[in-house]
């Protein structure tokens, strides 16, 4: 008998490299991480024994692969993502979520998607899983985090061209932001006092003013007003310096103003360990740092680390909770 509601790992795109790195990470976790595969069982390997898992008894998990099927329209055919097939996606992200809201699992695990996919089968306007599932769940404010062991870092804006990031950092954003990273690095991680580091926009954080005003006259008195809020956060320094190894020492997390600033210096740490984490939500979500990676799929060749790492981070939150409550 499992002592709660199990994690739920969620399809993705069946034609991705999601269901044999899932397969692969569960063989490397055995029985120490309750968890139940959202999908359906004709995306499996034909010789895969399941077991159908009910969560009108959520807790009650066989020894193996326990499985909640979601019907998906068409077969899969791996390296083809099938537009026909969006709706099952989406349905497996949804369904896993209402019963974290309703608590029959603990969290979710979310293997990757294609967006142009659902976009096209499924009209899917939202530009990701951390949108599509701040919206499932009511909220305005979630964050994305990208973390491995040597490292965590939020880009403050994500998947936009370089073009509009300066448009799209407000004194809104940035005060939300923070206030995520802030109290969900003491719920989620149990750090009680997280210190922050903000990498400037403009290279050199400016360099006095001699390359760009953006972080003296914006980014500078809005880290001081978050200062003066007893949040412990600190910058804007400059992105160049930031990632080596003396100075990850010196915080929690980077705060960072674009997608490449904060994934580069990730992805070069630990490319195939990095886990993305949803902060600011009422249940858990985290997923592996890749995407559907159609170019490998159904080789046997794809890296499980990530998934692994994913599922044991999902893991850990969900005990910082349980401890905090």
């Amino acid at each position: 008998m499992i002592l709660r509601p199990p994690l739920a790992v969620t399809s993705g795109d069946p034609a991705g490299i999601g269901i044999e790195v899932f397969l692969a990470a569960q063989e490397e976790i055995g029985e120490e991480i309750p968890i139940v595969w959202f999908g359906d069982s004709q995306h499996l390997p034909r010789e895969k024994l399941f077991t159908s898992w009910s969560p009108e008894k959520p807790k009650e998990l066989a020894p193996g692969l326990n499985l909640y099927q979601i019907d998906f329209k068409n077969p899969a055919e791996p390296g083809n993502g099938d537009p026909g097939n969006a709706l099952g996606v989406i349905n497996a992200i949804k369904t896993a979520t209402n019963f974290a809201k309703e608590g029959k699992i603990s969290g979710l695990c979310t293997a990757p998607i294609n967006k142009k996919i659902l976009k096209e089968g499924a009209n899917f306007n939202f530009p990701g899983h951390t949108e599509y599932l701040a919206h499932l769940c009511g909220v305005k404010n979630a964050v994305m985090m990208l973390s491995c062991p040597q490292l965590r870092v939020v880009p403050l804006t994500i998947h936009i061209p370089i073009s509009d990031v300066v448009k799209n950092i407000t004194k809104s954003l940035f005060e939300r932001t923070v206030e995520v990273i802030h109290s969900s690095l003491i719920l989620d991680f149990g750090i009680k006092n997280p210190k922050i580091s903000v990498a400037g926009l403009n290279p050199h954080a400016s360099e006095g003013g001699s390359i760009g005003n953006d972080d003296i006259e914006y980014i500078g008195p809005w880290i001081t007003q978050l200062q003066s809020k007893g949040i412990s956060i600190s910058g804007p320094n400059p992105a160049d310096t930031m990632f080596h190894f003396n100075a990850r020492s010196q915080y929690d997390v980077a705060l960072c103003m674009y997608h490449d600033q904060a994934l580069i210096p990730l992805k070069t740490l630990d490319f195939y360990g990095g886990t993305n984490i949803t902060l600011g939500l009422p249940i858990v979500r985290t997923s592996p740092d890749h995407g559907t990676a159609f170019d490998i799929a159904g080789q046997g060749i794809a890296n499980k680390k990530s998934m692994v790492e994913a599922i044991r981070a999902a893991d850990l939150i969900i005990k910082a909770r349980h401890n905090a409550n």
